[in-house]
């Protein structure tokens, strides 16, 4: 019987796309701090590459349960062409030394935010039409409700990477009429609390069989907790615990990687298996997207230090 599933070539092409993608987001120079306009490059830079770790999760996320789906919906490239625009454009962004926004990578963002809820509303409509519709049956099985999010939280991290870029000279950064690290700092908060809530989901599905698994529905709330204080309370010029947290948090991201790919090797089979266990085993790279908004998070910290009145 012939196999349903696309060429694993376009499988593993893609999944080597991305980590070429991400490590050359993780490879990156460091310069001095500098005052004034440099620090809102750096800022933008740092947002820039956060959004593409965030491009890089939801890219490889939906080319492997994509293709488990076999793309029988045409729709269902759309993420892999707007998670490898999204990428691409946060790599040049990262490199970017110009105090400017771009208009490719404007536009690039732009069909993230808006492949994200697209994707969103399929997912949810796919959910509700299964017999017994928002059930913990469906919410297990069905198509992840979270994954398109992860695409709208990177082209949302990235359109603020842009907006932060364009700051004028001896102008404080804001988004729109809002200080820019406290807006940054706010919807930080809010994509940890949903990237929380889809692995809830998960690892309550798989009943939490490993004590770790409890680790990314505790450690990444009080992140959000404390970056929720930094948007909303008084005004510090120092937060340790919460850079504290949030570099906890982006550990945690890649830890999780590791455990998911040792959740795939304890698989009937193991890595003899690859292909069967790769589509139905623990979802690898789906921790990362930690790893992205922590990354947003300490460049919203950067923000507000440099410039306390943005």
């Amino acid at each position: 019987m012939s196999s349903r599933h696309p060429p694993a070539a376009l499988l593993w092409a893609t999944l080597g796309a991305v980590a070429i993608g991400g490590a050359g987001l993780l490879l990156r120079s460091r310069r001095p701090r500098a005052p004034t306009r440099s620090a809102t490059v750096r800022a933008a830079r740092r947002l820039n590459r956060a959004a593409g770790l965030l491009a890089t999760s939801v890219l490889a996320d939906s080319a492997v349960e994509h293709y488990r789906g076999s793309f029988h919906n045409r729709a269902m490239v759309a993420p892999l062409i707007s998670g490898a625009l999204s990428l691409a454009v946060s790599l040049h962004g990262q490199a970017d030394r110009k105090a400017a926004a771009h208009r490719v990578r404007d536009a690039a963002y732009a069909i993230a935010i808006l492949t994200g809820l697209t994707g969103t509303a399929f997912h949810l409509y796919n959910v509700a039409k299964k017999p017994g519709g928002f059930r913990w049956e469906n919410l297990f099985y069905g198509a992840p409700l979270g994954a398109p999010a992860a695409l709208l939280l990177s082209g949302g991290t990235g359109f603020l990477a842009e907006r932060v870029r364009a700051t004028p000279r001896w102008h404080a950064p804001r988004i729109g009429a809002l200080p820019a690290g406290r807006t940054v700092a706010a919807a930080t908060a809010l994509g940890l609390l949903g990237t929380v809530g889809e692995a809830g989901l998960l690892h309550f599905r798989g009943a939490f069989n490993d004590p770790f698994m409890f680790a990314p529905v505790t450690l990444p709330p009080l992140s959000a907790l404390c970056m929720a204080n930094a948007a909303f309370g008084p005004k510090r010029r120092q937060r340790w615990l919460t850079r504290a947290m949030l570099r906890l948090t982006a550990w945690l991201g890649l830890a999780g990687v590791a455990f998911h790919l040792r959740g795939i090797n304890r698989q009937m089979g193991g890595w003899h298996n690859v292909r069967q266990n790769l589509l139905n085993g623990p979802p690898i790279p789906a921790p990362p997207s930690f790893s992205g908004l922590a990354l947003a998070g300490l460049a919203a910290l950067g923000l507000m230090e440099d410039h306390p009145d943005g």
